[in-house]
């Protein structure tokens, strides 16, 4: 595996096209534009455009263009159920220098080839949501004919919503969507759960929810401050015979925490597989 920093998108030449500004498209154009690249260069390939989206088109972002010309990069970012439907479209923006880069959830290279042609340079790719914020985590897969030019431009993309992961076998790709792209549900359940314990130990709603949310995000962001491995932290906050300890003896247990996320990404990796 390999990781890039942030880079400044203001040498690309353009036109870059985005098929889909849902919430994860629209997070990686506004990261685009923020890393200085020029509104002009984008074309936006979006059936009901946001408001979000309608302010950018007055500062010059390209949509819905009446005709197709050949694209630098293309980013597909529209849902996977609608991939067989919406991709075809794309064929008369792709030229062998194109790079067509996919966060779709499921799609693999061998599908996104049979849309895009077997020439296509291919790029796949699973975010998640925290890139809203910039601070989301990217893996990556490239096909063959991904030269280091596009995978440095794939890696420049993707960087403007946080950090970018590359592995070479793209059977991986269903363990990253399921740990790391639907990971965030699995955080935000955590808060949502700890909240309803905390009402059924007896405190308020508010406070308990305001309790939760802040120990979950300040924790969060301790372990992203911190070097120290996760298990280590979590021994830190353990006294022997204390109120953690006996919590975690639950947690821990046999039917607990650990069993029950093995069991929920192995159930996500499956349908990813399926959904492929």
């Amino acid at each position: 595996m390999t990781r890039t920093n942030n880079e400044s998108l203001s040498h690309l030449r353009g036109p870059l096209l985005l098929l889909g500004a849902g919430k994860m498209g629209q997070a990686m154009l506004d990261g685009w534009l923020a890393q200085g690249l020029e509104p002009r260069k984008v074309a936006v390939l979006e059936p009901k455009p946001s408001s979000d989206l309608q302010k950018l088109v007055e500062r010059g972002v390209g949509l819905n263009p009446a005709k197709a010309v050949p694209a630098e990069a293309i980013v597909i970012a529209v849902k996977p159920q609608t991939a067989a439907e919406a991709l075809p479209s794309l064929r008369a923006w792709v030229t062998e220098s194109t790079l067509a880069l996919s966060i779709m959830a499921g799609r693999t290279i061998a599908f996104l080839q049979a849309q895009l042609g077997e020439s296509a340079a291919i790029v796949r790719a699973m975010p998640n949501t925290p890139a809203a914020i910039g601070r989301g985590i990217t893996v990556a897969c490239g096909n063959a004919r991904v030269g280091g030019d596009q995978r440095a431009l794939a890696s420049e993309l993707l960087s403007a919503i946080g950090g970018v992961e590359w592995v070479d076998d793209e059977k991986l790709m269903d363990a990253v969507t399921a740990l790391s792209g639907s990971g965030p549900a699995y955080v935000f359940l955590l808060a949502e759960a700890m909240t309803k314990a905390g009402v059924a130990a007896g405190l308020p709603h508010a406070l308990a929810q305001r309790l939760a949310r802040e120990t979950v995000s300040g924790s969060g962001e301790l372990l992203h401050r911190s070097t120290t491995d996760p298990a280590t932290l979590r021994q830190n906050v353990t006294s022997p015979g204390g109120t953690t300890a006996a919590a975690l003896e639950i947690l821990m247990g046999p039917n607990g925490f650990e069993v029950l996320l093995k069991e929920a990404i192995a159930a996500a990796a499956r349908r990813s597989r399926e959904l492929g």
